[in-house]
């Protein structure tokens, strides 16, 4: 049983960039982050809801990508909070934690599983 879901082609996600998709309902951001120097198409990508939780906004597709204390991190575009991309969880407040989606790269695709 195939419970993935095409959203968009990997060349489709800028490098160190992200897109919103609309998945089962839901606002989502996928991020890429291959490296500019690979022109995107390294294939690691993660997944988060879309919502900031502290603005009720859906901003985080917009954010900006880094890294602190080696965890690959998104900046709320509006307030600065940081959500790392592994685990969903607000660095600035670890009680704060958004949903992340299971997310891969299938023969150039990106692709979210889909949830019953």
């Amino acid at each position: 049983m195939n419970n993935w879901t095409d959203i968009c082609y990997l060349h489709d996600i800028p490098p160190m960039g992200a897109v919103c998709a609309l998945h089962q309902g839901k606002q989502v951001a996928i991020f890429n982050l291959a490296g500019s120097g690979d022109n995107g198409m390294g294939g690691e990508v993660k997944s988060l809801c879309n919502v900031d939780p502290v603005a009720n906004a859906s901003v985080l597709s917009r954010g900006i990508i880094g890294e602190i204390d080696g965890r690959r991190v998104v900046a709320s575009p509006l307030n600065k909070l940081h959500f790392c991309l592994e685990t969903g969880e607000c660095l600035q407040d670890p009680e704060t934690k958004i949903t992340v989606y299971p997310v891969r790269v299938q023969d150039n695709r990106v692709q979210l599983q889909l949830v019953s």
